[in-house]
């Protein structure tokens, strides 16, 4: 299984992921590629979901020459993929690849750049749109944002999932991570894991992940 525990955050080390996520750093790699690097990317996570966090069973099967016994994975049908509008989309387009019968919910959340951030590392948060599926206890639900910088915007979301619902697994999803983020989401939301690709240095004083990969979202949708 190629994800280690880092204390604050688990931390995806497949080979695949590190060089997916090397290409979409890079500031010469043009809208297409990088969009596809994210789908790739979440592709692997969600595989990486699945080896490291779900469990198998044993089934009888019949193939064309005997019968014998094959091996499932369990709860697959039982997996909730929520969507940070808007930069979280070819990412969850990779998840879905994984997950293909997964129930999906979107959250349409940013901060305040006029506002900046306060002296806490926060950003005030706007949420303009909700839409969730129902959450059972049995759900293992993934939140996906590629980018968790201060967090600020990432435990806003958390707020509105968990108002109804206490899944079995809770993910927090993202492709690049700072520690001033993981720390605020993982004291805000205690029962949640945090998957990353990657934890950054730090944060400028934009609230900006330093090396990061710049604002996914313009990246993907070539808004800037």
């Amino acid at each position: 299984m190629t994800i280690e525990d880092r204390d604050e955050a688990y931390l995806v080390t497949h080979a695949l992921a590190k060089d997916t996520l090397s290409k979409i750093r890079d500031v010469t790699t043009e809208q297409v590629a990088f969009r596809k690097g994210l789908v790739k990317l979440g592709r692997i996570c969600g595989y990486e979901i699945i080896d490291g966090a779900m469990d198998t069973e044993y089934v009888a099967i019949e193939t064309p020459l005997a019968e014998t016994t094959g091996e499932r994975v369990k709860g697959l049908d039982d997996v909730v993929i929520i969507n940070v509008l808007r930069a979280a989309t070819p990412f969850v387009e990779g998840l879905l690849k994984a997950f293909p019968r997964a129930k999906q919910g979107v959250i349409s959340a940013g901060r305040d750049e006029e506002a900046g951030m306060n002296e806490d590392g926060e950003f005030p948060i706007t949420v303009d749109y909700v839409k969730l599926p129902e959450i059972k206890d049995t759900d293992t639900v993934i939140v996906a944002d590629p980018m968790l910088a201060t967090g600020s915007t990432m435990s806003a979301v958390l707020g509105y999932v968990l108002e109804d619902a206490d899944p079995e697994n809770l993910f927090v999803l993202s492709a690049v991570s700072a520690p001033d983020g993981l720390l605020r989401v993982g004291e805000a939301v205690p029962e949640a894991d945090l998957l990353t690709v990657a934890i950054d240095d730090h944060l400028d004083e934009n609230g900006f992940i330093v090396p990061g990969l710049g604002d996914a979202g313009d990246r993907a949708f070539r808004t800037k």
